[in-house]
């Protein structure tokens, strides 16, 4: 081999590794499906702190209060499936629409359902929106967070 070809493998491979250095871990993935439609999404950063460190009250806050940059459409009669990476469900992780908890702790089970029409409702005044921010929240089933996953679920007019 050629001192050439060996230089421009040698900096292909140190130009990978800096690649790989600089990028920042892909967190746990959670999803929403409503009939036909999926999406996906990790938590941001600030939403899933590395090494299983938990969130601070203001984070906490902060992520409960950021706007989802994932939506889906929720028909009236649909069911809404959320499904979480098994890490979430390793450690438990909980419902919430806005900030009203629609699920326990559900530990160990990487899939649940809510029927769609009731997350739209407000448990206080008997309110309908016209759209919610679901908010699946990692838990170690203290008063501790982990990590905070959101969705924006938009009710269909129909």
């Amino acid at each position: 081999m050629s001192i050439r070809r060996r230089a421009a493998a040698l900096g292909a491979v140190s130009l990978g590794l800096v690649a790989l250095a600089a990028c920042d871990k892909p967190t746990p993935l959670a999803t929403v499906t409503v009939g036909q439609k999926t999406v996906t999404t990790e938590a941001t950063k600030n939403c899933y702190p590395d090494n299983n460190k938990t969130l601070s009250t203001a984070a906490f806050t902060a992520c409960l209060n950021a706007v989802p940059t994932k939506s889906i459409t929720v028909h009236a009669g649909d069911k809404v499936r959320i499904g979480v990476d098994p890490k979430i469900s390793d450690k438990g992780w909980l419902v919430a629409a806005g900030v009203s908890q629609k699920t326990d702790l559900l530990k160990n089970k990487t899939y649940w359902s809510l029927d769609g029409d009731s997350l739209f409702v407000d448990s206080t005044t008997g309110t309908t929106a016209k759209s919610v921010v679901l908010n699946i929240v990692e838990s170690d089933g203290g008063k501790s967070y982990l990590g905070v996953w959101k969705f924006k679920l938009v009710k269909s007019p129909d």
